[in-house]
């Protein structure tokens, strides 16, 4: 399960409509519970460096990466998840999406926007043993 606040909800949502007709991209930070339920304590917007189709695709610069990634250590947080959105595409993941994520155990986040609206917002776990075996899994949304 992903725990997030409102706020940090919201923020996802407004990211998509502001970066439509192109997807946007971003970082999910907390922690991650006993339990198995992440938490997010916080976002951080990345820029989609896509260029050849930043409609229907995204991709984040691996030096911004590890630079949240660092500042998220700092504040005692790790990364629990990444977000992107899908305009005019529903809010389910693609055959590319699954190919281009690699962090076993994390939340992928995607939000529906549909003509510059955020709709749905849905959340899916990669699970599995390695990247073999990885699959997402529907993962419910707590909004606090």
């Amino acid at each position: 399960m992903l725990r997030i606040t409102s706020r940090d909800y919201e923020s996802i949502r407004r990211h998509g409509e502001e970066a439509y007709p192109h997807e946007c991209c971003g970082v999910l930070l907390g922690q991650f519970n006993d339990d198995g339920v992440r938490i997010v304590t916080s976002t951080a917007r990345c820029g989609n460096t896509r260029t050849d189709s930043p409609q229907n695709r995204y991709n984040i610069d691996p030096r911004e990466l590890v630079r949240i990634q660092r500042e998220g250590r700092e504040r005692g947080e790790d990364i629990v998840g990444f977000y992107h959105s899908h305009p005019d595409h529903p809010a389910r993941w693609s055959t590319t999406d699954l190919t281009e994520a690699h962090w076993i155990g994390c939340s992928y986040v995607i939000t529906s926007v549909e003509q510059g609206k955020a709709a749905v917002t849905n959340s899916f776990e990669l699970n599995g043993a390695d990247e073999n075996d990885k699959h997402f899994l529907d993962e419910k949304v707590e909004v606090r």
